[in-house]
């Protein structure tokens, strides 16, 4: 009976019956407190696993109760994860933004060049190159000696140099620059690397100097909206309005309403040299304005039959692209409302527009973008151009396409492109001439292709192409050093809407900026070439600071050939 009085199962029969008193009526028992959730909790049997044996010896409120431990450990992570427990957790910055936090200026350039050269090292040090022929493993057969047992052998011994074989052809020991003598932890030639002097490069700043909210901004790839003048003036088409921003009094005119005629504003330009703004609307109406006066000269009421996405200036020449596939060409001084010329090279909508030259109408030419994939090359004087050669007939297929290009010829040079390049596969909007390098292009294509291409009109070739790996939306090359600044929008990776700089022709990436939430559509340069605005889809327009300041003392620059100043 001992044997089942101590069981487990008499235990708990012993238990259960000192719960009741005599009456049979229910003891009170003591409440425990459980620091569980801030609550109290009453130990109850049934929260214990009956089929865990245990090791008490006495009842269960006696003081003495043992717990019992398993041979697993299982670690709390309650406190964080493994880098919060073991303080390896990196700093965080702050939620809010703190205005004592100190913006990363270091461009990309620096960045690349200072990866190039860890590269460059670390090659050096893994996969030296040898200075001389590696001895040879072994012998030759003449100096092979059977191994012997040696009975007494030195554990130590010292010599100098010059005592050493006669037949060894260096001694290392006696060079003095030897890595056996250096204290550097890398070798000779990776400190030839780092003590070599390297190519300055500029910083750029990587967020904008100033910010402005540009309400009703259209989110549309084939609309120009924003057009910076040589007077400093910013022209910016808002819904059915254009607004004036003048940079150096920070003031802003509303130039022209158009929500009376039920129309909406689908690009601006401005005149090369002068005050004079082109408005193309969504209806085909063409506006001509004085923003000095805030007067409206000119409208041609039916330019086109359909919107107006795409305006160029050359001189007093005004060509704008329509979504009617017509590029119409209009001599401002006349008085009549019907171009003098037209272009049919495209079969969808043309989207971008770019003349040539500084304003010299005999010598400029044209290029236009389509949403057909296709980039034209035009010449209003005709399709045959002096001093170009046309291809060789034998390098046309049967379509007079050549490899890069096709030299299209015809009896009116009103409907027929100089040339016609079909490389991009997807709309070409961003459309810049070289100004340091006559006769050189550079396009872009949509989110389908991706490619920025460089183009030699005066042979029909492309000279390179970069493929940016997100939709390119504009392109514009820099007045100040031989750079090309290209936005851009969809991308297929991780980086969207960058504002990208690079150096022609390595096509360097010289800095990357961010910023903008939506597709960066509108970029414009202002008049002394060191600042762009850029515009987006989130209503936003950004100015940056992205290209040095013009060098002007090459124009003081004394000159050589002035003998006046050499005579005394």
């Amino acid at each position: 009976m001992s044997g089942l009085k101590n069981s487990p199962f008499g235990k708990r029969l012993r238990a259960s019956q000192q719960e009741f008193d005599d009456d049979g009526h229910r003891r009170n028992r003591p409440r425990t407190a459980i620091p569980f959730l801030g609550l109290a909790s009453t130990s109850s049997p049934s929260l214990v696993d009956s089929s865990r044996p245990t090791t008490c010896e006495s009842g269960p409120e006696s003081p003495d109760v043992r717990k019992e431990y398993g041979d697993r450990f299982v670690p709390s992570r309650d406190a964080g994860d493994m880098r919060t427990t073991y303080h390896l957790m990196d700093t965080v910055a702050p939620s809010t933004p703190s205005k004592s936090r100190i913006i990363p200026t270091e461009s990309d350039a620096l960045k690349e060049q200072a990866n190039a050269l860890f590269t460059s090292i670390l090659h050096t040090e893994v996969t030296p190159a040898p200075s001389q022929p590696p001895p040879s493993p072994t012998r030759s057969s003449a100096t092979l000696v059977a191994p012997t047992t040696p009975t007494r052998r030195r554990l130590f011994a010292f010599n100098s140099p010059s005592h050493s074989n006669p037949g060894t052809p260096t001694r290392r020991l006696d060079t003095p620059t030897d890595e056996a003598y250096s204290m550097s932890p890398v070798r000779a030639e990776s400190r030839a690397l780092l003590e070599s002097p390297r190519r300055k490069l500029r910083n750029v700043t990587k967020t904008p100097y100033r910010v402005l909210d540009a309400p009703e901004l259209a989110d549309d790839f084939y609309l120009n909206l924003v057009d910076w003048s040589s007077t400093n003036v910013l022209g910016v088409g808002l819904g059915a309005c254009v607004y004036l921003w003048t940079a150096h009094t920070a003031a802003v005119s509303k130039l022209c309403d158009l929500s009376s005629s039920n129309d909406t504003v689908s690009s601006v330009a401005w005149v090369q040299k002068g005050t004079t703004l082109a408005i193309g609307t969504v209806a085909g109406r063409l506006h001509l304005y004085d923003a000095g006066t805030l007067t409206r000269l000119r409208s041609y009421q039916q330019a086109h039959t359909n919107r107006i996405g795409a305006l160029s200036w050359n001189a007093h020449i005004l060509s704008s692209g329509s979504r009617d596939r017509m590029i119409h060409h209009r001599d401002v001084r006349e008085s009549h409302m019907r171009p003098f010329k037209r272009s049919n090279g495209h079969r969808q909508e043309v989207c971008g527009l770019r003349w040539n030259g500084d304003g010299n109408y005999q010598t400029a030419l044209l290029a236009s973008g389509g949403n057909d994939n296709k980039v034209c090359i035009w010449d209003l004087r005709g399709s045959k151009r002096p001093g170009v050669r046309p291809l060789p007939t034998a390098g046309m297929s049967s379509t007079g396409m050549t490899a890069t290009g096709s030299l299209v010829t015809g009896d009116e040079g009103n409907d027929v492109p100089l040339w016609k390049f079909h490389q991009h596969t997807a709309a070409v909007k961003a459309l810049a001439w070289d100004p340091h390098v006559s006769g050189v292009l550079a396009s872009g294509g949509g989110t389908a292709d991706k490619h920025i291409r460089f183009w030699n009109v005066l042979n029909g070739n492309m000279l390179n192409e970069l493929d940016t790996g997100s939709q390119v939306c504009n392109l514009t090359w820099s007045l100040t050093s031989h750079e090309i600044v290209s936005t851009h929008g969809f991308s297929s990776t991780t980086a969207q809407n960058q504002i990208c700089i690079w150096k022609y022709p390595t096509l360097d990436m010289v800095a990357s900026l961010t910023g903008h939430t939506h597709r960066v559509l509108y970029l414009a340069m202002s008049p002394d070439g060191e600042t762009i605005v850029t515009g987006a889809g989130d209503e936003t327009l950004r100015f940056w600071n992205a290209f040095p300041k013009k060098d002007h003392h090459e124009d003081k620059r004394e000159s050589q050939l002035d003998y006046g100043r050499l005579i005394r």
